[in-house]
């Protein structure tokens, strides 16, 4: 029996959603060659001292890319780091939630590295990187405070200290390859050693800081001053990302298990739910009140052999195809529902047109999350990629894309206005006031008066 088999079902299924994560977060981080054109972008608007017009949107798009990487990744390592524990007990229980963590360390530190000394050698950048965008809800010198994080000696010391513990135990970490899901995480964290031992390299040489890193050497326990140092830090990112004063921390959603039944009563297979989260940091760099997209596949009554076999849908049998950062999966009502508003549309397809959307829509399962957020291609998607790849082209629905910064993408909002202009239907919306459903002219009035709210 492997080592994962031996976590318990929630350590599992967390396991395996943060690694398919780590695995696309790193596959969407773009070497120094690949990025030739950006920094003569850059190079050029810091001769000049100021970037162009399309310059600037440029910048936003790859300023968003980078955040919803971040944000994920700092979310998988907050999760992750509640069910490792502490102590070497459960540290030797638990290795591939810690190799897990790390990996998705490593990678965030090696995103956030790029864009620094990027910003650190360009100005011009780093200012308009600090910009306020009111639109898409990003504050004021929100890059500074990026900087602040990677470059604290706190947290270089921390990672080092995770980086020791990885050394001291990376046969019994490698020896997990032999599972299916660790096996690509290891092979991560190979090819990431040369970038460890660099960073490695760049703590240590800060000698001011020696006293303190011999005191942490000295001291530390197995696990607890290591793997908690370096979670804490993460947990601390990720409230201070949270925009302020949005909702009480532990504030229940407004979408509550009593209205997702009544909303599902409603539902019907191929509608498309954009939602929101309040609080979340998706919020900061998609542009508008909406920002994301699910597509609704129906209840087991509804269910048809063309699907394939879907998985348990928890105490609410429906199932939604969802692109979140673990991948395009087929996710439980208790799941995607657990919302503080959403908006529910209806293609206007007959049955046979709509099952053929649908069929589309889940050739698509299985894939990881596209942090590029790029349309082109079909190997990786985005939320409302899922819904663009099952309906575009079935009359009369047609999307265009919008191209931004070179990449071509539909945001949740230019979809909800593209969906309504080819004949979708607005069915209802929920917790756009308070905790209630709304349907017919009611649904319509607080739908629009949410496009204002952008």
């Amino acid at each position: 029996m492997s080592s994962c088999e031996n976590m318990d079902r929630e350590m599992q299924q967390a396991l395996i959603a943060g690694t398919a994560t780590v695995l696309a977060a790193a596959a969407a981080i773009p070497g120094r060659d690949s990025l030739l054109g950006e920094i003569a972008i850059c190079e050029a608007a810091a001769a000049r001292g100021y970037f162009l017009p399309d310059e600037e949107e440029w910048v936003k798009l790859r300023y968003s890319q980078y955040l919803s990487l971040r944000a994920s990744l700092l979310a998988t390592i907050e999760e992750i780091g509640g069910l490792a524990g502490r102590g070497g007990v459960e540290w030797n229980s638990r290795l591939p939630l810690f190799a897990t963590a790390f990996a998705a360390a490593c990678i965030l530190l090696r995103a956030n590295r790029f864009i620094v000394d990027l910003a650190d050698q360009h100005p011009v950048l780093w200012k308009k990187l600090d910009e306020e965008d009111k639109i898409s809800g990003i504050p004021r010198k929100s890059f500074t405070m990026i900087y602040q994080a990677l470059t604290s000696p706190r947290n270089q010391l921390r990672f080092l200290n995770a980086a020791d513990h990885y050394t001291q135990y990376r046969d019994e970490i490698f020896a997990l390859a032999d599972d299916a899901v660790m096996q690509p995480i290891i092979d991560l964290l190979e090819s990431e050693e040369p970038f460890i031992e660099r960073r490695r390299r760049e703590v240590v040489k800060r000698r001011i800081y020696y006293r303190w890193f011999s005191f942490l050497r000295r001291h530390r326990s197995a696990w607890k001053n290591v793997m908690r140092g370096m979670f804490e830090v993460s947990g601390r990112a990720i409230a201070d990302l949270h925009q302020p004063g949005i909702k009480p921390f532990g504030a229940p959603k407004r979408i509550h298990a009593q209205l997702q039944k009544q909303i599902l009563e409603y539902a019907k297979p191929g509608d498309v739910f954009v939602t929101r989260h309040d609080d979340a940091l998706s919020n900061w760099f998609l542009p508008g009140f909406w920002p994301h997209a699910a597509l609704f596949l129906g209840k087991s009554a509804n269910h048809t052999s063309e699907w394939g076999e879907l998985p348990p849908a928890g105490e609410i049998d429906a199932w939604f195809l969802e692109a979140k950062k673990d991948g395009v999966k087929v996710r439980p009502v208790s799941e995607t529902l657990a919302l503080d508003a959403l908006v529910v549309l209806r293609p206007p397809l007959e049955e046979t047109e709509l099952k053929r959307g649908l069929q589309r829509a889940l050739t698509h399962r299985g894939k990881p999350y596209d942090f590029l957020f790029d349309f082109r291609t079909a190997d990786r998607l985005v939320c409302t990629e899922v819904v663009y790849r099952g309906f575009h082209g079935i009359a009369p629905i047609q999307f265009q894309l919008r191209e931004v910064g070179g990449r071509l993408c539909l945001p949740a909002e230019e979809f909800l206005d593209q969906a309504l202009a080819c004949g979708f239907e607005l069915i209802l919306t929920a917790g756009l006031d308070g905790d209630r459903m709304l349907t017919g002219s009611e649904a319509e009035q607080a739908f629009l008066a949410s496009r204002s709210m952008a």
